[in-house]
Order: structure tokens, then C-alpha cells, then sequence
């Protein structure tokens, strides 16, 4: 019984983000200023990509969320409900970043564009990008990627 009611807290994500830490996957990305890790938690199904990192308070640097939108297809994200100004990182199948939409505007319903074919988004804290000088061509290693 004990067990059904966690599992139910959890698909309704009522049990904070220290329970699921342990579902968190390393994502590294190389950069000109050299290869950075992220913990990411994954969003594959259409109900995790469509919540998101809605509702949050806060995202630690060094965490994020990576959305799966496999097959490679062009890719609209909005910031309806985020709390948190994010960047998105926009990646193709190949591990490439394409786009990097930074500092977005938090419950804003204004529609961030892919700008082509990708396969995954990552999505950040603000200011990671520049940060760690994320830029379009720099390459992503994750299970998701091909990395052709």
C-alpha cells in the first residue's frame, strides 16, 4: 500500500526533486572554454515534455531538464507556468547545438522556435549559456544523441 501511494505522489509530482534525484542522467556539453556537466532529468513522454519545469521555484546551477522529441522534427517551447527565466538549448540528432534561446521570459506563452530539426532541448537557468559559452556547433554527449 505504502508502495502505491509513493508511486501515485510521484506521477502527480508530489514528492520534491531529492526523491527523484536518483533518476538524474549526465549530459556534457564541449564548449570553445571546455566540457561542462549537467544532471539532467529526462521528459519523454508527451505529459512530461508538456510540464516541463512548470511550477519550479528554483533549478540549481549544473541541473536541467533534457526533452526527448525524438524523431529529429522542428520544435516550439513556451514559458507559460515557468517560474524561472531558463535558456533553452536547442540540439540535433547528431549531438550539435543548433539554436540557444537565452534568458526567456518566464510565464510568457510567446513561442520560442527550434529554428530547424532537433531531437532534444535542454533547458537551463538563465545565464548557463554564456557562462559556459554555449554556442550553435558546440557538441553534446547523452545516450539521446548520435554524435555522427
Amino acid at each position: 500500500m505504502v508502495w502505491a501511494v509513493w508511486m501515485m505522489a510521484l506521477a502527480i509530482g508530489t514528492i520534491g526533486p531529492q526523491a527523484r534525484a536518483m533518476d538524474l542522467q549526465t549530459l556534457e556539453i564541449a564548449t570553445k572554454s571546455g566540457v561542462h556537466v549537467f544532471s539532467v532529468e529526462m521528459a519523454t513522454t508527451d505529459q512530461e515534455r508538456e510540464k516541463g519545469l512548470m511550477f519550479r521555484k528554483e533549478l540549481p546551477d549544473g541541473r536541467g531538464m533534457l526533452f526527448d522529441f525524438s524523431p529529429e522534427q522542428m520544435v516550439s517551447m513556451w514559458m507559460k507556468n515557468t517560474y524561472i527565466s531558463l535558456d533553452m538549448i536547442f540540439i540535433r540528432a547528431d549531438g550539435r547545438v543548433l539554436r540557444v534561446a537565452e534568458n526567456t521570459e518566464p510565464f510568457s506563452t510567446r513561442i520560442i522556435a527550434s529554428g530547424g530539426p532537433v531531437k532534444g532541448v535542454l533547458e537551463v537557468v538563465a545565464g548557463s549559456a554564456r557562462k559556459y559559452g554555449i554556442e550553435p556547433g558546440d557538441r553534446v554527449a547523452h545516450p539521446l544523441f548520435s554524435g555522427k
